[in-house]
């Protein structure tokens, strides 16, 4: 679209009620937003819970869009996608969901603020990040720390299995 220019990356995830479909519905719904460009999506990874192990496995996935939104406004906006998904926030932040959205990169942004870290603050601690980054951005720079690829060795050892890439 013209006028959008910041390329950036969205990761998504679910582990409830059919996480697949969250997924592409999650993927649909920021192809139909006026103020969002998809460019990219990646495949689907599956993916072993992190930090609470009592819970069904996740679906991963990362989007590349582009958009002349805020960060803050695109938060509220990806948060009202999640609300449209019966996203329960709760205080435990490894706890099932049926919809997760972060903002991993915006551009060049570098900020941390009580509601917002980009780049995402543990973004290189996890596999089912790192890999979907790489399937459709593989030169990507994150602001401040370097080429995506220089930490992809420290989490390989973590369960993620590349699923399949689903049509919108």
């Amino acid at each position: 679209m013209a006028g959008f220019n910041k390329d950036i990356y969205i990761g998504l995830g679910s582990n409830l009620n059919q996480p697949h479909i969250q997924i592409k519905k999650a993927l649909r719904a920021l192809n139909n937003s006026r103020f969002i460009d998809l460019q990219d999506y990646s495949s689907y990874y599956i993916t072993a819970p992190m930090g609470y192990d009592d819970q069904p496995y996740f679906i991963n996935a990362v989007a590349k869009i582009q958009s002349k939104l805020k960060p803050l406004a695109l938060l509220r906006l990806l948060q009202s996608i999640e609300a449209r998904q019966y996203r329960k926030r709760t205080s435990n932040q490894n706890a099932p969901r049926t919809l997760d959205l972060d903002i991993l990169i915006h551009g060049n942004l570098q900020c941390s603020t009580s509601k917002l870290t980009i780049p995402h603050p543990r973004m290189l601690e996890r596999r089912f990040v790192l890999e979907p980054l790489l399937e459709i951005a593989p030169a990507v720079m994150i602001p401040g720390l370097g080429h995506v690829a220089n930490y992809f060795p420290f989490v390989i050892q973590q369960q993620c299995q590349r699923s399949e890439r689903i049509l919108l």
